[in-house]
């Protein structure tokens, strides 16, 4: 992921908040238009794994997630799948699967599915391109 794809996905992350007034969304709004439709899948599929694994009934309070961590996801239209997707949480990276799907437009995710698999050994992080 590029330094302006994750500068991109953590202003997401940050401008979703609801307590944040709706301008500052606006203007991430355009930001997120600028980006090449298929970054832009990919940025509001991170935000919506952070958002969907922190809301299940496990542990896990991610601040990140990459679709591209270990292994290139798949698009198909508006749809983006994998296995290589990785989240971190407490400063410990874990991979998980992942289907999500997005409007036309890649500006809302319409359905996610992800499945959570193991934790990524610190020693393979830098190799992944994870970070602290």
């Amino acid at each position: 992921m590029s330094k302006l794809a994750a500068s991109i996905a953590l202003l997401f992350l940050v401008a979703a908040a609801p307590s944040l007034a709706s301008g500052k969304r606006k203007s991430l709004e355009a930001q997120l238009r600028m980006l090449d439709p298929a970054t832009r899948l990919e940025q509001v599929c991170d935000i919506e794994a952070m958002r969907q694994i922190k809301r299940d009934p496990n542990s896990f309070r991610p601040d990140r997630a990459v679709l591209a961590a270990t292994s290139n996801p798949q698009t198909a239209g508006h749809t983006i799948r994998g296995t290589g997707g990785a989240f971190r949480s407490k400063g410990k990276w874990y991979n998980f699967s992942f289907k999500c799907e997005a409007s036309e437009d890649h500006m809302k995710v319409l359905a996610f599915e992800y499945k959570l698999g193991e934790s990524i050994p610190e020693a393979q992080w830098a190799k992944d391109g994870l970070w602290q």
